[in-house]
């Protein structure tokens, strides 16, 4: 293994200052409400709020406002995401009648989360595929009511007409035009205006990431979102110029962006090299894509393939593409990873917008452990157990005898009084 390429600096860190920032965004929103909430939309977006709820009046004004082909996409995509969301559905399964001795009827019941935040970012553009992420796939699950949160942009005084309606395709309960730590708060312990919520989930910044990491606990989140990031696999039999454009792609999301090439070839290197500098210069992202790369881009020539996989697996990507000959019989070996792109033609980009899998996925190495945003994210498998008397009698023996040599007195006396009742009886 050769490095040709380093990052040059860490891409994510938390310090104590956003600690105590965010803390206190947080302690502000609880005891002012909204008050805080419209405060804040003031001096962070600019824009004044009368009320943080977004009523249906603009919600019909923002259709007015998205072109006619954008909602048409919005729309595939939609159709994409609910087709992938609903055949996972399928796969889950309640279980029931399962008797490990007689009397006793083991099961899992599948029960959906009853109040879901989403959350969308804002930021330089607008994500309204975000929007469809989350909100769709927490109502296939047969999450009640999902409320939806996003920062108001300045030129509409409210949020981005073309993520308004991507929140209503999705459908959404409620939309709230706020922000930040301060929505992640308000959700997460609820305003005058806004319930509280049992979980949420979607991407943000540092300080939204600050923020669902402080009110953990007293609601359930999906993960804690890094930087995004993308590692390619090519050999001598890649295009260039689709690792390039690829590399590029996700550079342009933000300058801390993590973005690898891991070739098997030097002279396809050379050659990506070469169109990294082609394509940045027609890209209008040039400034944050060619900044991204130059701190957070790295290159590794491996030895072999079986090296390139290894290197692969140990990174654990969010985004991971496969370019290489035989790119199917490759993912087979791949097992750490948000989402795979197998093939040449199986660009990120797909996967971001229309092909139907979630884009809400793990990173920093958290792909080793975890998954992305899906419908088993807002369900919950709850077991149960119906014991008869015959099952009581069967049980008991073992149960007391654990409860006895774990000091635990009254666990032992809850079976023993049963038996003492049967006997009565």
């Amino acid at each position: 293994m050769e490095w040709i390429k380093k990052a040059a600096k860490k891409t994510y860190e938390r310090d104590q200052q956003l600690m105590d920032l965010v803390s206190g965004i947080i302690s502000n929103v609880r005891l002012r409400g909204d008050q805080e909430l419209i405060k804040l939309a003031e001096q962070f977006d600019h824009v004044s709020l009368e009320s943080v709820k977004v009523n249906e009046e603009t919600i019909s004004e923002a259709y007015k406002k998205v072109e006619p082909k954008t909602l048409d996409a919005l729309k595939f995509a939609a159709k994409n995401i609910r087709f992938y969301a609903e055949n996972q559905y399928q796969c889950l399964k309640a279980m029931g009648g399962c008797n490990p001795v007689p009397g006793v009827t083991l099961g899992h019941r599948l029960i959906p989360v009853e109040r879901c935040g989403a959350y969308i970012p804002g930021g330089r553009y607008p994500l309204p595929s975000s929007a469809l992420m989350s909100i769709l796939t927490a109502k296939i699950a047969g999450v009640k009511s999902v409320a939806a949160c996003c920062p108001p942009a300045r030129d509409y005084g409210t949020i981005h007409p073309a993520v308004l309606v991507a929140m209503d395709i999705a459908g959404a309960d409620e939309i709230y035009a706020i922000g930040g730590a301060q929505a992640i708060a308000a959700l997460a312990y609820g305003t005058e205006t806004i319930p509280k919520v049992n979980m949420i989930v979607g991407p943000g910044n540092r300080f939204v990431t600050e923020a669902k990491r402080q009110v953990l606990g007293d609601v359930g989140i999906d993960s804690f979102a890094g930087p995004s990031e993308v590692l390619i696999l090519a050999d001598e039999a890649s295009n260039p110029n689709f690792v390039a454009i690829d590399l590029l792609a996700q550079a342009e999301h933000d300058p801390n962006t993590k973005t690898i090439l891991v070739c098997t070839d030097r002279k396809m290197i050379e050659a990506v090299q070469q169109s990294l500098e082609k394509y940045s210069d027609e890209l209008s992202t040039n400034r944050i894509a060619s900044q991204s790369w130059k701190d957070n881009g790295q290159i590794i020539l491996a030895d072999h393939l079986e090296e390139a996989i290894a290197i692969a697996n140990e990174i654990a990507p969010e985004h991971l593409e496969v370019q290489t000959r035989n790119a199917k019989k490759v993912s087979t070996k791949l097992i750490n990873f948000g989402s795979l792109f197998i093939g040449a033609n199986a660009p990120v980009a797909f996967g971001d917008y229309v092909s139907g899998t979630n884009h809400i996925l793990p990173t920093m190495g958290t792909a080793k452990y975890s998954n992305g945003v899906w419908v088993g994210t807002f369900i919950k498998t709850s077991f149960y157990q119906e014991i008869t008397e015959e099952g009581c009698l069967n049980l008991s023996e073992a149960c007391m005898q654990l409860a006895k040599v774990e000091g635990l007195h009254a666990h032992g006396k809850s079976v023993s009084v049963r038996l003492k009742a049967f006997d009565e009886n």
